[in-house]
C-alpha cells in the first residue's frame, strides 16, 4: 500500500503486514486475504524490499529481531508484533478465525496442523531456500551443495506427495480441509521449478497446488505486495515463450544432473 520506502509503521488500527513477495511472505498475505474474504478483516501492508535490506534497519528489527520478513503488527492488540511465518499463521487463526475455517478445534487435528507447519518451517522452506541459491543464484557452481539441497528438496516433495495420495489437503478428517497447514507449504511448492524440481513428477502435489491456486483469496495474497514472478506456471510459460530462458534452464539442469552423477545421488523418499 505504501508507495515510498518504508521508514516505520503507517497504520493505527487493524493488522499491518510488513512483507515481500517470497514464499514466506505469501504465507501471511494469503491467510490475511482469506480472513478478509471470510470475515471482512481488513489489513494494511508495506513492501519491505529485501534487496535494499530494509529488514535490517533499526525500526524494523525492533519488531523482528531476526531481521527477516514477514512481520505483522496487531494495532488492535496493543501494537503486538509477530514474526516468523508459522507463528503468524497460528496467531491470526487464534485471534481472528472464530469459526475455524482455516484452523482446527479437535486436539489431534490441531497437533497434526502444527506438525505439518513445523515440517515446512524446519524442512521444506530451509532446504528449498538453499536449493534455490545453489541451483540458480550462486555465482559459483558448487556440485556438492547443488545436489545436496536440490536432492533433499526432492525428498521433501516426495513426503508431501505421499501425504496427499488419498487426500485433498494435509490435515482434517476424510480427504482433509484447507487450512494453515496447507498455506504454510503452498508458497514453497508453488515455486518448486525455480529450485530445479520437476513438480509435475509429483502428481498429488501438482493437483493440490492447482486446487489451492483456484481460490480467489490465494491469488490476491500472491499479489501482495506485487504480482508474483516465479510461480511454477509462470516459470513454465516463460520457458515456452523465451528461448534464451529455456537455454539457460537447460544449462542449469545439466549442472544438476552432473552433480548428482558425481556424488551418486539416488532419489529416495522418505
Amino acid at each position: 500500500m505504501a508507495s515510498t520506502r518504508p521508514t516505520g509503521l503507517i497504520a493505527d488500527k487493524g493488522i499491518e503486514l510488513l512483507t515481500f513477495g517470497t514464499p514466506n511472505g505469501h504465507k501471511a498475505s494469503i491467510l490475511l486475504e482469506e480472513l478478509k474474504e471470510t470475515y471482512g478483516k481488513e489489513y494494511t501492508f508495506q513492501a519491505i524490499s529485501i534487496m535494499e535490506n530494509i529488514q535490517k534497519e533499526p525500526w524494523y528489527t525492533k519488531l523482528c529481531p531476526n531481521g527477516r520478513i514477514p512481520v505483522i503488527v496487531d494495532h488492535d492488540r496493543n501494537d503486538f508484533a509477530v514474526f516468523e511465518g508459522l507463528a503468524i499463521l497460528a496467531y491470526l487463526t487464534r485471534h481472528y478465525d472464530p469459526e475455524h475455517k482455516f484452523s482446527f478445534t479437535d486436539p489431534d487435528e490441531v497437533s497434526l496442523a502444527e506438525q505439518w507447519m513445523a515440517w515446512q518451517h524446519g524442512g521444506l522452506g530451509p532446504m528449498q531456500g538453499q536449493g534455490n541459491h545453489f541451483y540458480r543464484l550462486a555465482k559459483e557452481r558448487i556440485p556438492y551443495a547443488t545436489q545436496r539441497y536440490v536432492g533433499e528438496t526432492e525428498r521433501l516433495f516426495g513426503i508431501l506427495d505421499a501425504r496427499l495420495a488419498d487426500r485433498d489437503y494435509l490435515v482434517g478428517s476424510g480427504r482433509g480441509k484447507y487450512s494453515i497447514a496447507d498455506i504454510a507449504s503452498f508458497g514453497w511448492a508453488n515455486g518448486g521449478y525455480f529450485c530445479g524440481i520437476d513438480v509435475k513428477s509429483f502428481p498429488n502435489v501438482w493437483k493440490w497446488l492447482e486446487r489451492i491456486n483456484e481460490r480467489p483469496a490465494v491469488q490476491k495474497g500472491l499479489s501482495v505486495p506485487a504480482p508474483p514472478r516465479i510461480t511454477n506456471k509462470l516459470f513454465l510459460q516463460k520457458l515456452e515463450d523465451d528461448p534464451e530462458a529455456a537455454q539457460k534452464e537447460q544449462e542449469l539442469r545439466g549442472h544438476l544432473d552432473r552433480a548428482k552423477e558425481q556424488y551418486n545421488y539416488k532419489y529416495a523418499s522418505p
